[in-house]
């Protein structure tokens, strides 16, 4: 069974409240804001909100970057989100890439196995704390409330295949000099070796890009000239989709057979899609 978690960010009250009812509707197994403090929505309190107007879907950060969240204040978010939703809240942790968000709490961004540690600690001692140990109130419902871990890096999705209970791929590689984009891995031996790093945690694959067309050579061919990726490997990766309701279907099919992933986050430009594909994946 292939399941469907929508990443979105608030726009205004009526339409996020909307879009909250409808993803829950359609049946998205879940409903992630992202995280980047300084560049857009706070995801707790759009989460808050999205709590109020459902009862089902689950509600996370997708992901906090843990180079910015002190753990006592992430906690008490967690724990507070769990409890106006009934006990849906997801704790979503990466390592935190962005330079101009550890610059803005005063911290200068340390190298990749610095923020990997770093990220470790932070995920250790939130879901501690989540425990009892430093949080008396509000307590959350769940126990625990699941971690959720997303990134590329090998040593941190070793720990998460240990530790969380969900990983989030993205496909992303190393920073860019703008601080935002990253290099891509999405070549067929590096999908392997990172759901291999994985285990037998659950693996969702974050889709970033997504498009419904009767010319699906058309988009892989101008994703793969401006990724600077090879076509082929684009036409199988589980982070980019082009073609009609069926070929994507088979292709959702076939990332399933060659990867085990059947969990998808995906982002708006997706969501009038979902429902056929939804009915469709039988």
């Amino acid at each position: 069974m292939v399941t469907f978690s929508l990443q979105a960010q608030p726009t205004d009250a009526a339409e996020w409240i909307d879009l909250a009812r409808r993803a829950e509707e359609i049946g998205f197994a879940a409903l992630y804001v992202a995280d980047h403090p300084g560049s857009c929505a706070a995801p707790f309190v759009a989460l808050a909100a999205a709590a109020a107007v459902t009862s089902r879907i689950r509600l996370g950060s997708y992901v906090s970057n843990a180079g910015v969240r002190e753990p006592i204040l992430l906690a008490t978010d967690v724990a507070t989100l769990d409890v106006v939703s009934g006990g849906r809240a997801v704790l979503g942790l990466g390592a935190g890439h962005t330079p101009a968000e550890w610059a803005a709490v005063g911290r200068v961004r340390p190298d990749v196995r610095g923020r990997v540690d770093h990220c470790i600690e932070v995920a250790e001692r939130t879901r501690a704390i989540l425990a009892g140990d430093g949080l008396t109130k509000p307590r959350p419902v769940q126990e625990p409330v699941p971690l959720l871990i997303g990134g590329a890096n090998s040593r941190l999705l070793r720990w998460a295949a240990d530790h969380a209970d969900l990983i989030g791929l993205s496909g992303l590689g190393r920073t860019l000099a703008d601080g935002h984009s990253h290099e891509t891995r999405w070549a067929g031996d590096q999908i392997d070796t990172q759901v291999a790093l994985c285990g037998d945690t659950p693996t969702e694959a974050l889709v970033q890009r997504f498009e419904i067309t009767d010319d699906a050579g058309r988009a892989y061919a101008e994703w793969a000239t401006e990724m600077e990726e090879k076509e082929a490997d684009l036409v199988a990766a589980p982070f980019v989709f082009a073609g009609t309701h069926d070929e994507i279907v088979a292709k959702l099919r076939e990332v399933e057979r060659r990867w085990g992933i059947t969990r998808f986050a995906v982002r708006l430009p997706a969501i009038e899609a979902i429902p056929a594909i939804l009915a469709a994946y039988k």
